[in-house]
């Protein structure tokens, strides 16, 4: 499962200060419009966004289950996005796990993300629930031109590491488009990236 963040925030066009000619969201789009065709031939992949529609609220939604041969279908969704609303990062893995049925199968998310939740609740704490619960589960996250500024007063970049240390994952940080898509290569070049079985066998393929 892709957790992508289209918060406000995936709006802006800076990174430490200094502007860049493209919203951060449209720079994801491109990566993942590079790396999906690959990735979703070998596997079934689904897609839940978190923070688009009114402005400033917590919104989740799941925009597609895992299915085959998706790039084009998750392609579809991410370029229809309007990031507008808060970070509710916690809540959208949390629902992507249970769309995994993870407390029984393995599977894998791969978290995009510009910043901090900031809807309430601590990635940390969810990623030591999900370790004890679901131990095939690993969970990934990718931190897009993020400067490790908190809203909140806490250490958002720690959370981000607990949640993917306490799930076999990748803390990745990228800092340009092409960062994104060797973090992307490598998180989404899994042996399993949902709750059905490869479309390969597995083995064949090594987080490098």
């Amino acid at each position: 499962m892709i957790v992508f963040d289209a918060s406000g925030s995936m709006s802006g066009n800076q990174t430490l200060g200094i502007p860049n000619s493209r919203a951060r969201i449209d720079e994801v789009r491109a990566a993942l419009a590079q790396v999906l065709p690959t990735a979703t031939q070998h596997r079934r992949v689904g897609l839940i966004t978190y923070g688009p529609g009114p402005y400033n609220q917590c919104n989740v939604k799941l925009d597609l289950k895992p299915t085959p041969d998706a790039a084009n279908l998750i392609m579809n969704s991410v370029n229809a996005l309007v990031p507008a609303g808060k970070t509710p990062l916690t809540s959208a893995v949390e629902q992507a796990a249970e769309v995994l049925n993870y407390r029984s199968k393995p599977g894998v998310i791969v978290v995009v993300t510009d910043g901090e939740e900031t809807c309430g609740r601590s990635p940390c704490t969810l990623g030591k629930q999900l370790h004890l619960l679901g131990d095939q589960l690993t969970v990934h996250v990718i931190a897009f031109r993020y400067e490790g500024f908190s809203w909140t007063g806490g250490n958002p970049v720690g959370d981000l590491m607990c949640l993917a240390d306490e799930n076999h994952g990748l803390y990745a940080k990228a800092n340009s488009e092409e960062d994104l898509v060797d973090a992307l290569e490598k998180t989404l070049d899994c042996p399993m990236v949902s709750e059905a079985a490869p479309l390969e066998p597995p083995g064949e393929r090594h987080l490098r």
